[in-house]
């Protein structure tokens, strides 16, 4: 194996869109890599945001955060929300995209998007140049049309997804297998 240093190189990463409100009610969106599911009781996750992004001074407001999933139908508008500050731009507006109020948390959340997670914040805590926010789930909304069940079906879903070594942008591929069966394989040759 190769050594390529110390490097945020795991991958892939997701790409959420981060929604939350200005204190003057404005919504804005940011695009978030840094992030996954940190618990199951309670269903939480975490984001990792600079101090210097609008998402982060919004949230620590209004302690509340929703994370919206894209399919590569809205790469390039996610892509967008990451490279512009909602301090001087509507990108809701600049995308085209469309805030929905939350019932349920203090944020907004992209209407045009398969799946998003409201979340309210339970703690934040500093590393470094980023900020963890772990957010407990609150509810978890997923389009009719890209549902298998009760769950999301991730290939109907299909989140876009991040490599940050070459800062490259992919979808997933086909399912190739069943989690907590899959490897039972092994438990035979094993034995």
């Amino acid at each position: 194996m190769r050594s390529l240093g110390a490097k945020p190189l795991a991958q892939p990463a997701p790409v959420w869109v981060i929604g939350t409100y200005f204190q003057d009610e404005r919504p804005n969106i940011m695009t978030a890599a840094w992030g996954g599911i940190c618990c199951s009781d309670p269903p939480c996750l975490q984001i990792s945001l600079r101090k210097a992004t609008a998402t982060y001074h919004n949230i620590m407001h209004s302690k509340a955060f929703t994370v919206n999933v894209p399919n590569p139908e809205f790469m390039e508008k996610s892509d967008y929300a990451g490279m512009v500050s909602g301090k001087d731009t509507d990108k809701f507006a600049a995308t085209g995209l469309t805030p929905v109020k939350s019932d349920i948390v203090d944020a907004p959340y992209v209407q045009e998007f398969p799946m998003v997670l409201e979340c309210s914040l339970i703690k934040h805590v500093e590393i470094g140049l980023h900020t963890v926010f772990i957010g407990e789930i609150k509810d978890v909304k997923v389009k009719e049309e890209f549902v298998d069940g009760h769950h999301a079906d991730m290939a109907k879903v299909n989140p876009v997804l991040f490599a940050p070594g070459s800062r490259r942008y992919y979808a997933i591929g086909k399912e190739i297998g069943q989690a907590f069966s899959s490897g039972r394989i092994c438990m035979r040759n094993g034995e």
